[in-house]
């Protein structure tokens, strides 16, 4: 009964409001360690390292004809690659010029490194069309930071992130658009105590929101850094939420405002399985993902595990709407919390309202 009370909540919008294309993710300057694909715990990472697999790049045509597609049936953004570094990808600069083309936003997630130009450069070229910047950020220290995001240069990212900063406020006093910077992080027992900190450091540099998620355990290398591994973490991670709703309450950013947290909730110490029991998935009948390949899937799950969802097809073959709108994928939609995958899953959150 709770199955069918939670998926009734879900609204499939006419067309993806948010499409993630999945444009090159064999391609990263960095190793975090939690990373599916270019973690060295990586299976993945080792064949790649190797010569054993075939790069992944997506053909900028896919992404051309479905931004095409769906633009008239209320498409709001899109997301380059975030298993990769999407600033690597060679032709990133058409996505900035479809964004102007169909008035469409981008939404980054970026290690924050700016490969290839000066932070300057890259600011000046993505400011005037994206709806967010999110810098991946896992540690308050230098220490941790480089320990946890293998490759960063601490000192190097924090004044990159700066200039980022300023380039977004000057653009906005001028009269452009304004795009919102989060530091996004994965919560894991490596840097819970350093999370409050990461808080007041994103409030001090003017950040708008600091955004995480809870460890995937792609690999079991990392599984004793699972902060859902038992009701203990639990615990303390209900404690580090307590202190970080505190200083995000009670200290305000440079502007007045207040940042926000985002996926900063609460658990069950007691139910370390099912991550939010009252949560509804935020991605089926909202958002869309195409693989390098163009196939459709329909949430941001590891790779492996999503294929488990269902095979819906490919947009090149039959173009994204068509799959938006078949009989499989809304039986998806409406029963999705049968599956153990969705249960379990780390991104679902409270019904607003």
């Amino acid at each position: 009964m709770q199955l069918n009370t939670q998926a009734k909540y879900l609204t499939k919008l006419n067309g993806p409001w948010r499409i993630t294309f999945g444009t090159n993710p064999d391609t990263c300057n960095y190793h975090c360690i939690m990373c599916e694909e270019h973690s060295y715990y990586s299976p993945k990472n080792r064949k790649r390292m190797e010569g054993d697999s075939k790069r992944r790049l997506m053909d900028f045509s896919i992404i051309q004809e479905v931004v095409q597609e769906c633009s008239p049936f209320g498409l709001k953004e899109i997301i380059p690659s975030t298993m990769g570094e999407p600033l690597l990808y060679k032709d990133f600069p058409g996505i900035i010029n479809l964004c102007h083309e169909y008035g469409v936003k981008l939404n980054l997630t970026t290690n924050g490194s700016f490969p290839g130009r000066t932070a300057e450069d890259w600011a000046e070229l993505i400011v005037p069309v994206t709806s967010d910047v999110k810098i991946s950020w896992n540690g308050a220290t230098k220490e941790l930071q480089e320990k946890v995001m293998v490759g960063s240069n601490y000192e190097q990212r924090l004044e990159d992130l700066m200039t980022l900063l300023e380039i977004r406020d000057r653009h906005y006093r001028e009269g452009g658009n304004y795009c919102s910077v989060t530091l996004q992080l994965t919560f894991m027992e490596i840097n819970i105590q350093e999370i409050p900190e990461m808080v007041k450091l994103a409030i001090s540099l003017g950040a708008d929101r600091v955004k995480g998620h809870h460890l995937w355990v792609h690999f079991n290398d990392i599984a004793q850094l699972s902060l859902r591994r038992n009701s203990d973490s639990i615990r303390r991670w209900n404690q580090t939420v307590d202190e970080c709703r505190k200083i995000a309450k009670e200290t305000s950013l440079p502007n007045g405002k207040h940042i926000k947290l985002d996926n900063f909730y609460r658990l069950d110490p007691y139910n370390k399985n099912e991550l939010r029991p009252d949560g509804i998935c935020p991605f089926l009948g909202r958002e869309a993902w195409v693989n390098h390949e163009g196939r459709f899937d329909p949430c941001c799950a590891p790779d492996d595990l999503r294929k488990g969802l269902g095979t819906f097809g490919n947009v090149i073959d039959s173009g994204l709407m068509s799959i938006w709108e078949s009989e499989q994928y809304n039986q998806l939609i409406n029963h999705y919390l049968e599956n153990d995958l969705c249960k379990m899953c780390n991104m679902r959150r409270p019904r607003e309202g």
